[in-house]
């Protein structure tokens, strides 16, 4: 495995400190600081520890403290402690035109034979009709609760 060598800077070093000694943060982002701070070669460290101390010490895996240090040396201090936004893009399947043709059917009179929608009638439905080319129950059930409508019998009174 290729070595990675983990050098701060005297500002490094006291952000990592202020995190690791007081306030309330993430788990994960106080063990990371910690690792950091005792893997530091640069000048301002005064004691390095062995990755086999601080994976004793911290109840750790020596691995972790690897992807650490890698994570610090790649992309740097900010990513290493808060981690990676999700860069994965979903396109929406059901949009404003689906919706309306969905809730128009969701109020229609049921299929003979059933005394009301269901919602995988309704996935089923509207992809026989070609509203859509293909969509879950789930997904069914999200696009009417966000829109409030009331499939149960009213109550008189």
């Amino acid at each position: 495995m290729k070595k990675f060598t983990v050098t701060l800077t005297a500002e490094e070093r006291k952000e990592l400190k202020q995190i690791t000694s007081k306030g309330s943060h993430k788990s994960q982002k106080v063990i990371n600081s910690l690792i950091l701070l005792d893997c530091d070669e640069g000048e301002h460290q005064v004691e390095r520890s062995t990755n086999k101390e601080i994976a004793r010490v911290l109840n750790i895996s020596m691995r972790k403290i690897d992807r650490v240090k890698k994570c610090f040396v790649v992309d740097g201090l900010y990513i290493t402690l808060n981690g990676r936004k999700g860069s994965r893009v979903y396109t929406k399947k059901a949009d404003g035109d689906f919706e309306a043709h969905l809730i128009a059917l969701s109020c229609s009179e049921p299929p003979k034979g059933f005394a009301r929608w269901s919602l995988r009638l309704l996935a089923d439905k509207v992809v026989e009709l070609d509203y859509i080319d293909s969509i879950s129950h789930e997904s069914i059930r999200r696009v009417l609760k966000k829109t409030n409508s009331n499939l149960g019998k009213t109550k008189g009174g």
